[in-house]
């Protein structure tokens, strides 16, 4: 039996550990950001700590929502509208996080991280995000938009590594995840546009998922040890 056979047979139990495993990975992130923030009062912590938390509610979200599908639960065509919504307003906040200092100032904090002005126009474009794809009946302007946002935040980690790789040591992993995530949304985009969704693809795009949150959770854990 081969590997794709396999994975066929027991889809259900591995989409509920892959769930399951980033969905753990999100809240151990958040957990300890949410910790480390409220030692230094670091506003881009702020805004990465919000973009896991994002990240774990829509993997949860598309996994129940999955299930309900499966049961033919009527008001589950909303499904897409709110994992899209999640997941580019995750995207968001972890783009802001990296550039969040050209529009904020360090001694002006604002009351919530997750809704202020500036954070509103991404919680408007998420949702219009969201309504195209429904209405077009396709994930293509959420795909887009991911691939424009990590491209831009591949290009602004790598000019911040170029600067403070020796101070910031977690520059890296950040580079890193933002190439990885950037190759995720294009092979996204490509399954869907001219693959009909293979499933060799699908199955690359998870692996590399898990990566992109696998390593994030090491940088975390290795940088809030030091401190």
């Amino acid at each position: 039996m081969d590997l794709y056979s396999i994975i066929i047979e027991n889809k259900a139990l591995l989409e509920a550990l892959y769930t399951l495993a980033i969905s753990l990975i999100c809240a151990v992130i958040v957990i300890k950001t949410d910790k480390f923030f409220r030692l230094s009062l670091h506003q881009g912590i702020r805004y990465f700590r919000n973009a896991f938390f994002f990240y774990g509610v829509a993997f949860i979200a598309r996994y129940v929502f999955g299930l309900l599908s499966d049961l033919h639960f009527e008001p589950v065509y909303i499904a897409q509208m709110i994992f899209e919504y999640f997941i580019v307003m995750a995207g968001f906040f972890l783009f802001y996080s990296l550039i969040w200092k050209k529009f904020e100032s360090p001694k002006d904090m604002p009351f919530s991280s997750l809704l202020n002005l500036r954070i509103l126009i991404f919680h408007v474009m998420a949702i219009l995000i969201a309504i195209l794809d429904y209405l077009w009946g396709s994930y293509d302007f959420m795909f887009f938009s991911q691939m424009i946002i990590f491209f831009s935040a591949s290009i602004i980690a790598a000019v911040n590594l170029r600067k403070d790789e020796k101070k910031h040591k977690f520059l890296k992993f950040y580079f890193v995840a933002m190439l990885l995530s950037l190759g995720a949304w294009i092979l996204n985009f490509l399954a869907e546009a001219f693959f009909e969704w293979d499933l060799a693809i699908l199955i690359n795009i998870s692996a590399i998922n898990i990566l992109f949150f696998l390593l994030f959770l090491y940088g975390v854990i290795r940088i809030t040890k030091t401190k």
